[in-house]
């Protein structure tokens, strides 16, 4: 993952380098340049501000986010055995021990390409670890864990998003636009009984399209609403998934360059992989406020 990441931030920066329009100056060494006259100002632009325009997320050029993500989750997980006999259908939280709330610092990053063309980079990651005697028996894989059973669990969630959106609508207030993005995404579950060798695992690495869609609308010249939609969902005969990240928010820029707000975020998973040696079923809804900070320009 921290590879694919690397690789990512280097195809934005050199897609964001070929994507430039501005013109290169000439460069004209056959002799010394002449000097040229300042500009004579008229009274009346004199006292004239260098710019009307203000700030807006519709205008911004780049942005960086980090937030404060208080969220609750809910999670269920079910492993079948080898032989493709069903497991038993658990509750991270409730059958396992996992953390119904966690606390989370994450960042986002967006480069305006063009105008109209933005391009959104965001990374999530969600690790939870548990040891507690299990409430009921369970089928967990090849293995039947009794009632009583002290079992630990590892759940580890990384996703890795980047988002390409062209905007239909795009001035100093309003900006509306759809596009494409892709999802890389590594899930890795482990449960096993300490000091003995009954042990199941399971992970999944994928690459998925989603569809986005993005809204800004400032309010005023402090306040503005930003919204963002990320869609999948596909059943081809290896799985059956949905994925879903939608975020909401309403900042206040207190300066040009900086921002702070509160917002809403939800992240859905649905999975299912059908696979006679390690068939899965994940699913994961992480939902909660955000209290951030924007610096752009």
């Amino acid at each position: 993952m921290r590879v694919a990441l690397v690789v990512m931030l280097s195809l934005v920066m050199s897609g964001c380098a070929l994507w430039r329009k501005d013109a290169e100056e000439p460069i004209d060494n056959t002799g010394p340049r002449k000097e040229k006259a300042e500009p004579v100002l008229k009274p009346s632009e004199a006292l004239k501000p260098k710019s009307l325009d203000i700030a807006s997320p519709s205008t911004d050029k780049f942005y960086m986010r980090g937030a404060f993500f208080p969220a609750s989750v809910t999670t269920e997980i079910q492993l079948d055995s080898s032989t493709g006999v069903p497991g038993t259908l658990l509750s991270g939280e409730d059958d396992l021990g996992l953390d119904d709330k966690v606390e989370q610092v994450r960042m986002d990053f967006n480069i305006r390409m063009a105008r109209r063309h933005n391009m959104h980079l965001d990374y999530f990651k969600l690790n939870r670890f548990s040891e507690q005697p299990l409430p009921r028996d369970i089928d967990f894989g090849d293995f039947t864990f009794t009632e009583g059973t002290t079992f630990r669990t590892k759940l580890d969630w990384r996703v890795l998003t980047l988002t390409h959106t062209y905007s239909f609508i795009q001035n100093e207030r309003f900006e509306a636009g759809a596009g494409l993005g892709i999802h890389l995404i590594e899930a890795q579950a482990e449960g096993m009984e300490p000091g003995t060798n009954n042990r199941e695992a399971a992970s999944e690495v994928g690459i998925f399209p989603t569809l986005s869609g993005i809204f800004s609308y400032r309010i005023s010249k402090r306040f503005a609403f930003t919204a963002r939609a990320l869609w999948f969902s596909a059943a081809p005969d290896e799985f059956d998934g949905t994925m879903a990240n939608y975020h909401a928010d309403i900042q206040y820029r207190w300066h040009d360059n900086a921002a702070v707000g509160l917002g809403y975020t939800k992240l859905v998973t649905e999975l299912q992989v059908f696979d006679d040696a390690d068939a899965l079923l994940f699913n994961l809804d992480t939902t909660g406020p955000e209290l951030f900070i924007r610096f752009s320009f």
